[in-house]
């Protein structure tokens, strides 16, 4: 079932989507350019790329069915969890530029679901390596000195137990 009104976002790079109501709803920013009739028949978009603007429109879509879904039936509710928790999963596992782009295009278009599944995805990246391993993970430059790097480990000896 589609909502009765269609709206055509438009990316950075020119591209337009066409999507359903409900489907743009679930973005807190459009609501409120919708809400305030500053969205016209098209939406701009000028911090999200056409790529990630595309999955950010797979992930709201998937949370629409969901959310429909789930309150026409109630039967296989154990099998829907699991497969919703597979399908984020799955949703997750790009290289780090789009995961990051994805993080940044949540938070601009004020989709909180999102930005939650994606920072997660980056803590569990994080999760249980020592910072020479995250440093490494994430291509970041260590810029102590060795004595610096000591000192901070011996202010901070609880963080390396």
């Amino acid at each position: 079932m589609s909502s009765s009104r269609i709206f055509v976002l438009k990316s950075s790079d020119g591209e337009t989507f066409v999507v359903d109501e409900a489907v743009a709803l679930k973005s807190q920013l459009i609501k409120h350019m919708i809400e305030d009739n500053c969205a016209d028949n098209v939406i701009p978009l000028p911090n999200v790329t056409s790529k990630i603007l595309s999955k950010v429109i797979e992930y709201c879509k998937k949370h629409v069915e969901t959310t429909t879904s789930s309150s026409s039936s109630s039967s296989s509710k154990a099998s829907d969890d699991k497969s919703n928790i597979n399908w984020h999963a799955d949703f997750v596992k790009v290289d780090q530029t789009i995961l990051f782009d994805l993080i940044l295009a949540a938070n601009y278009l004020n989709i909180r679901s999102l930005l939650d599944l994606t920072c997660q995805a980056v803590a569990d990246m994080i999760k249980g390596k020592t910072p020479e391993k995250i440093r490494k993970t994430f291509n970041i430059k260590n810029d102590f000195t060795p004595a610096e790097e000591d000192e901070v480990r011996r202010e901070n000896q609880w963080a390396f137990e």
